[in-house]
């Protein structure tokens, strides 16, 4: 009777049986206990097995992401000693943004983590480039009247509502005393990404429609390129100089993106396509804006920024090379793609120019969040960025005929696998540093000490 009772019962009568079998000799009476316990012992026995099974099954699910520790032991030192460093000298954001943000920071709840505001802004951004998928998935619906016209005020509200969340989101720490170097990578890190959706959602807008005026597939490739190496020099300045100088174009572009959405609602997609003064299409005149500011402003900006750290010697870096490091991996990234677009026998981007402009994105960002850590860290960027060598590879089978017929099912692949990566990567990052910082990413909670 008792050997058949459950595991919380069992235990005692069966050891008491067995002592009791050592003193009173092999007497019927405790053969039979001892028969008796054996059944117990075999179902115990089993019931451990399983439930060790499915404690380990429970273990690796909770794992999951968090089994890659990406960050060294060198780097989590280095985030304990981080403090965080700026300087915003754009006259549109200290005299006009910043009292708006003041004020729309008061509304934000106590109780709401400065990530969460982070993180939804992201989502904002990639819902509406989604939307933009779904109804011009291939840069041909503009300067028509395929997309509806709520589609563009969604669009500039929700370019707005990530604007927002991500100026106010350092503002709301700071009110809550819950600044941490896990605020500062959580929000650059998604940065890095947002960029790029910020650039191939608007060229919903101003992409050329057979052949029209507009962005052609290879201008959109360009002005991409360009927007994602202004984000990395502000950020491999700040590796070599400890301190982020906030680019100027930053909020004018945030500005004209949602001035721009809102011009496409209220009077339609046609005006991007008609000449202004002198013939010029503002979308001829946007990308030489771009450039221009790019080589005449960002560029020499940041290298006299650098110049000057080096003058008053309070550059992170003590040599060339290693100032130069954090470059290598996006310029050798631009370069294949470069290459890939040039030489591909299907002409790659002029087929799938959504999804190779996706691609591009979540690579660049994949390599600029190892510098953002190394930068934060301040230890040694790496030198080749693993995706760069399946990304040669691919490159190489692609432009030599190769792949053939399945460039742009290998693109599918390369793309779908560059972004599951790029995910793991950032959640295991952010357990990672909310374990060791013994703080939550999306709650205002401390961590218990473990």
């Amino acid at each position: 009777m008792r050997a058949g009772m459950g595991r919380g019962e069992g235990d005692t009568p069966t050891k008491t049986s067995i002592a009791g079998a050592g003193r009173l000799g092999k007497n019927s009476r405790t053969q039979a206990l001892l028969k008796s316990s054996a059944p117990a012992r075999s179902e115990e026995a089993g019931g451990a097995r399983l439930l060790l099974g499915t404690a380990r099954a429970r273990g690796a699910v909770r794992l999951g992401f968090n089994m890659l520790q990406y960050v060294t032991a060198e780097q989590l030192a280095g985030f304990d000693q981080y403090q965080y460093s700026a300087v915003d000298t754009n006259p549109l954001s200290v005299y006009v943004m910043q009292h708006l943000w003041n004020r729309i920071v008061k509304i934000v709840p106590l109780w709401i983590a400065p990530n969460l505001l982070t993180f939804s802004g992201f989502l904002l951004l990639l819902i509406n480039y989604l939307v933009l998928c779904f109804y011009d998935w291939d840069y041909t619906a503009s300067g028509s009247q395929l997309i509806p016209n709520w589609v563009w005020w969604f669009a500039a509200f929700s370019t707005f509502s990530a604007y927002t969340l991500d100026s106010i989101d350092g503002k709301h720490a700071r009110r809550t005393q819950s600044s941490s170097p896990l605020g500062e990578l959580f929000d650059h890190g998604l940065d890095s990404w947002a960029t790029s959706l910020f650039a191939i959602s608007w060229f919903s807008v101003c992409a050329s429609p057979g052949g029209s005026a507009g962005l052609s597939e290879h201008m959109m490739f360009l002005f991409l390129s360009i927007v994602l190496l202004n984000f990395m020099l502000s950020h491999w300045e700040k590796y070599n100089t400890g301190v982020l100088f906030l680019p100027w174009g930053y909020d004018l572009s945030q500005v004209t993106l949602v001035t721009g959405y809102l011009v496409t609602a209220i009077v339609g997609v046609e005006i991007w396509h008609k000449p202004l003064v002198f013939g010029y299409y503002i979308t001829a005149v946007s990308l030489t804006l771009i450039i221009g500011c790019s080589v005449f402003l960002s560029l020499p900006q940041t290298l006299y920024n650098i110049y000057t750290a080096y003058q008053k010697k309070t550059l992170k870096k003590d040599s060339l090379y290693e100032a130069l490091l954090p470059l290598v991996s996006p310029a050798l990234l631009f370069f294949l793609l470069t290459v890939w677009v040039a030489l591909s026998p299907c002409n790659i981007l002029i087929k799938q120019p959504r999804l190779f402009l996706f691609m591009v994105g979540v690579t660049f960002s994949s390599v600029a969040c190892r510098v953002i850590i190394c930068q934060m860290s301040n230890t040694r960027s790496e030198s080749f960025h693993y995706l760069l060598f399946p990304l040669a590879f691919v490159v190489f089978a692609a432009v030599t005929g190769l792949l053939g017929r399945l460039e742009e099912s290998v693109l599918m692949a390369f793309t779908a696998l560059t972004t599951v990566a790029h995910v793991h990567y950032g959640v295991c990052v952010g357990r990672q540093l909310s374990q060791h910082l013994k703080i939550y990413i999306f709650s205002m909670k401390k961590r218990a000490q473990e």
